[in-house]
């Protein structure tokens, strides 16, 4: 009988704590099907990965209070305003209109930190695509070239050239990180490509950088020197802490280091070297370049492009002026002899950076009323209504009538 009941016993047991084990995983779904219709706590939310520290902003009393949207965008947009001021009041400031960016990107193991989200390496590559774009619609003379910094080695990326599209496509590449970086490398391989470009471009560098230190096989201040002679911009972008050595090279060469608080920050910084920067004094020299003005092919004319060495009709390039030959895209350099071929929009979108437009005065929505009882209830550059709702309204100087809703 004990030898039954222990027999029944050791077969009972299993499914007893198969049971439990059966209640406890119910129970434990139960309390996360209630917790999903429940709102986080604080001290939750900090585990949720939900970073409500970046909600908050300290004021001018020091106190924290959540961010408002519409304020910071309204503080940024007058800020981008002042800044704009402050360039118009400056008389005649010479600037470069025709500029040789490279872009150089940390992809040393620093940038798969994930203080940025979802890493320091996919925020740097999603916002220099925007870059890009920016540049070269403010800047459809220029040329720009990606370089790339890991394992204590640079490698060129792509090309300096006047395509948006053909950088863009190898930035969303396939992109790893791993080793240490290297400053000293970048510069040096940075400053033999810009040394062979022609004497009235600008030469610029833009670091976008992730590591806190620099592994040199050399002494970086004679680059640093080989750089300022050959009159090579630097700035800076870094995207942890202050760095001595970065500093010095853009104190050096007359660029600028920044610190990117988050990702909007690193945004807005990135996107104020998209504008021609003033040319340093002793570099600013006057140069005649020539140019020249293509015009589309006849459509039953047959060449080869001479850019990507395909046969296409004259309808689908443009023909240069001097040697005939046909080009895909505007603006470029023939391939075959070596003129700067534009368009005269191009030229125009560049020409607005010397002499910029006045910037507009905010007024309140009482004063748009007064001008429509005198001229009109509309503006006269859009046609939009005063008494729109919602509207910010400008004021252009010297113009009475010329208030532009926004």
């Amino acid at each position: 009988m004990y030898g039954g009941g222990g027999g029944g016993g050791g077969f009972n047991a299993p499914s007893t704590a198969s049971g439990r084990r059966r209640n406890q995983e119910d129970e434990e779904e139960e309390e996360e099907e209630a917790g999903e219709g429940r709102v986080l706590e604080a001290w939750e939310r900090a585990y949720a990965d939900d970073r409500s520290w970046e909600a908050l902003q300290e004021d001018d009393s020091g106190l924290l209070r959540p961010i408002d949207t519409k304020t910071l965008v309204h503080a940024q947009y007058r800020r981008r305003l002042l800044l704009r001021s402050a360039a118009t009041a400056a008389a005649r400031i010479q600037k470069g209109l025709i500029r040789y960016l490279y872009i150089v990107i940390d992809l040393s193991r620093a940038a798969s930190e994930m203080d940025y989200r979802p890493s320091r390496m996919a925020v740097v590559a999603k916002h220099a695509e925007a870059f890009i774009r920016e540049f070269f619609d403010q800047n459809p003379l220029s040329h720009v070239g990606i370089v790339t910094i890991k394992d204590g080695i640079c490698h060129r990326l792509t090309e300096i050239g006047g395509s948006p599209e053909s950088q863009i496509k190898a930035l969303m590449g396939k992109l790893e990180c791993s080793g240490d970086s290297s400053l000293q490398n970048a510069l040096e391989l940075v400053h033999g490509y810009l040394d062979q470009v022609p004497s009235y471009g600008h030469k610029e560098i833009l670091i976008l950088y992730s590591a806190l230190n620099t592994c040199d096989p050399g002494d970086i201040m004679e680059t640093i020197e080989k750089c300022k002679k050959s009159k090579i911009r630097c700035s800076i972008i870094g995207l942890a802490a202050e760095i001595f050595i970065c500093k010095h090279i853009c104190e050096e060469t007359g660029g600028s280091y920044t610190i990117a608080l988050d990702e909007s920050h690193f945004k807005e910084l990135l996107l104020e070297h998209a504008p021609p920067s003033p040319a340093i004094a002793e570099y600013a020299a006057a140069n005649l370049i020539k140019m020249g003005f293509p015009q589309r092919g006849a459509e039953d004319l047959i060449s080869i492009c001479s850019c990507h060495k395909k046969i296409k009709s004259g309808a689908e390039g443009y023909i240069c002026p001097r040697c005939k030959v046909n080009v895909c895209e505007l603006p470029t350099e023939c391939r075959t002899c070596g003129l700067t071929l534009v368009s005269s929009p191009h030229l125009a979108r560049s020409y607005h950076h010397l002499f910029p437009v006045q910037p507009f005065d905010e007024v309140s929505s009482i004063y748009p009323n007064k001008l429509g009882q005198k001229g009109g209830q509309k503006c006269y550059g859009c046609q939009q209504s005063f008494i729109n709702p919602g509207m910010l309204f400008f004021d252009i100087p010297k113009l009475v009538y010329a208030t532009f809703s926004l």
